[in-house]
């Protein structure tokens, strides 16, 4: 059976169970043109939309789309690129999340070419300037209401032992721990997918890298599309990290679009990820880090049904 199918006629099942008499009343095309005429969907978890996903319905103000994201049920923002907004656009966007009820989730701690140098290498250069970026996301954090942001240790550096790499990065992040910690703020450390270059690439990998910071400022972004990527079994590995696992991001693969585009049963991984957090009285933001598989009005519209039946466990 087609997910896509399926997943509509669900929605609509849900909708007309949860609503009553006037949800009933819609026809799937209503429901498909009109997501906003509908109550928000109640989710059981903290999803959280970035800019621009749904600036075809909403507009390309970023406050609209911020009052379009709350009326349709996603209660979390994630923007990555917080860091390069205007101190007066952070202030707001910490104001109007706040006003909405909304969390924030994560941006990057991005000094221009973080990504693509490197903390393994040991150089003065990159640890000094890593550090100073994790001066100023504090300040960013305090505006607009963020607790997490994401850190990437860089590329991988062939002419040294791994081990010295390894020793490298703990190294930085032990650092930047004392940046974050006097504040409460978490730096998530994300492994990659992007190419085989990078030097963090595995949840153990970056488990065993937390466990060496020993910090409430240090835990991992466990991203399901890249570890889908690059090591799979991920209810399996979850489990094994989920003590320093502090965020999850999601993308279907192939393609890195929402749920139910792909191969990853999402629906299985997000009751997985509901039931462990409220056995241990946990709240996680789910970063929506993926594209729209279909464009315009419809494809937002889509990509709504697919985190309500995804979400419907």
């Amino acid at each position: 059976m087609n997910r896509r199918n399926f997943l509509s006629k669900s929605v609509l099942a849900a909708g007309a169970t949860s609503l009553g008499s006037t949800a009933t009343a819609l026809a799937a095309n209503d429901l498909a043109s009109s997501p906003t005429n509908l109550a928000p969907y109640k989710y059981k978890l903290l999803y959280a939309p970035h800019f621009g996903m749904f600036e075809n319905s909403a507009g390309k103000d970023l406050f609209d789309q911020l009052k379009f994201m709350a009326d349709n049920g996603f209660m979390a923002l994630e923007d990555n690129g917080m860091l390069g907004r205007s101190v007066e656009t952070q202030t707001k966007i910490g104001e109007t999340l706040a006003k909405l009820g909304m969390k924030m989730g994560v941006f990057v701690v991005d000094g221009g070419d973080n990504w693509k140098t490197s903390l393994a290498t040991g150089k003065k250069e990159f640890l000094e300037n890593f550090l100073k970026t994790c001066r100023a996301s504090v300040e960013t954090a305090k505006r607009c209401n963020a607790k997490y942001m994401t850190v990437v240790p860089g590329y991988f550096e062939r002419n040294l032992p791994l081990g010295i790499q390894t020793a490298n990065v703990i190294d930085a992040l032990r650092r930047a721990s004392d940046i974050f910690e006097p504040h409460n703020l978490t730096m998530v450390l994300e492994p990659l997918s992007d190419n085989a270059d990078l030097f963090l690439r595995y949840s153990d990998q970056s488990y065993m890298i937390c466990k060496a910071v020993n910090s409430p400022s240090c835990k991992i972004l466990f991203d399901m599309w890249h570890m889908q990527r690059n090591e799979g079994r991920m209810t399996r590995n979850m489990d094994l990290c989920w003590e320093e696992i502090a965020y999850f991001q999601i993308g279907d693969e192939p393609g890195r679009k929402e749920p139910t585009t792909g191969e990853i049963n999402y629906k299985s991984l997000f009751k997985h990820i509901y039931d462990k957090a409220k056995a241990n009285n946990q709240e996680f933001i789910m970063g929506m880090e993926h594209g729209n598989f279909a464009k315009g009005k419809e494809g937002e519209t889509k990509l709504i049904e697919a985190y309500q039946w995804s979400d419907n466990f």
